[in-house]
């Protein structure tokens, strides 16, 4: 009996023991199960966290897409832009290369005006001279006139006396 009574006092040792083992098992379960939802909870966060990121994300895809494509009409204005003003260029140099010819010519015909109005000025001052001496050989004229008339008058008078 005795033995009997060591083996259930052991058995009962070992139940106790057992008992302990399992309620710290179970107290370390419970600390592992809060410590497990923790876990979860914050996996369930960081998932709504990258949702929420992957959606800004391809909204920022989508507003890239968006830029890209208003970049590409952009860059393809500025090409045409870049065209215009190189055309305008051109016609610019063209017109300057016009303008220049334009004032040569306007130079040289300034020139040659300004020649033909001496050369009129001169003529204008020749013509008057040559007025001014008509003028004064008429008056020259007119005094022979009087002169011829008085010799006439003064040649009949002297052929009337001589008679």
């Amino acid at each position: 009996m005795d033995s009997i009574k060591k083996k259930m006092e052991k058995l009962a040792n070992e139940t106790a023991e057992a008992e302990a083992r399992i309620a710290h098992f179970e107290e370390i379960k419970a600390a592992n199960e809060a410590e497990a939802e923790k876990f979860e909870e914050q996996l369930r966060n960081v998932l709504k966290k990258m949702q929420a990121m992957e959606s800004q994300f391809d909204v920022c895809t989508e507003d890239l897409f968006n830029q890209s494509v208003k970049l590409e009409v952009m860059e393809k204005k500025a090409g045409n832009a870049e065209g215009d003003v190189s055309a305008l260029r051109g016609r610019n140099i063209l017109l300057q290369e016009n303008n220049e010819k334009q004032e040569e010519r306007l130079a040289k015909s300034t020139l040659e005006l300004a020649g033909a109005c001496l050369r009129a000025d001169q003529n204008v001052r020749k013509r008057i001279e040559l007025e001014n001496a008509v003028s004064s050989n008429e008056e020259s004229i007119d005094g022979l006139d009087k002169q011829l008339v008085e010799s006439k008058f003064n040649l009949g008078a002297s052929e009337s006396k001589y008679d």
